[in-house]
Parts: structure tokens; sequence; C-alpha cells
């Protein structure tokens, strides 16, 4: 299992059901949150299998919303 954490531009409630359905249902994604208490917005995700922060990035425009790596 590895842990991705991203920085995002989600920042409410509807922003995180927004994306809900397409994190809920990747087959490798067995866990995610989103910490929008956080200024960086933090999208954590626990993974079963390979999964690139280049593809959770691909995930996230497609509904609309960008998610990047966290600067040192």
């Amino acid at each position: 299992m590895s842990i991705l954490v991203l920085k995002t531009n989600i920042g409410s409630k509807a922003a995180i059901k927004a994306v809900q359905n397409v994190l809920n249902y990747h087959p490798v994604i067995a866990r995610w949150s989103i910490d929008t208490e956080d200024v960086d917005n933090i999208l954590r995700i626990e993974t079963s299998g390979n999964l690139s922060e280049g593809e959770v990035s691909d995930l996230m425009k497609s509904t609309g919303y960008v998610c990047e790596e966290l600067p040192d």
C-alpha cells in the first residue's frame, strides 16, 4: 500500500462531492480524504496498487479540479 499526499483547489463540501465518484470507484484507491481546513486543501490517497501523482492529477482534471505535488 502506498500513500499520496497532494495539494488541491478543492475547498468546499460541494467540491468534495464533485470528485467523490471518481475517487470512490477507482480500482486501486482504497481510501481517500480531503482536508479543507488545511491551507493547501490536502488530498490524501491510500492505494492498493500502483497509482502515480500524474494519474491522480488527470482524474482531478476530469472533474474540473486540480492537484499537484506539495512543494518541499
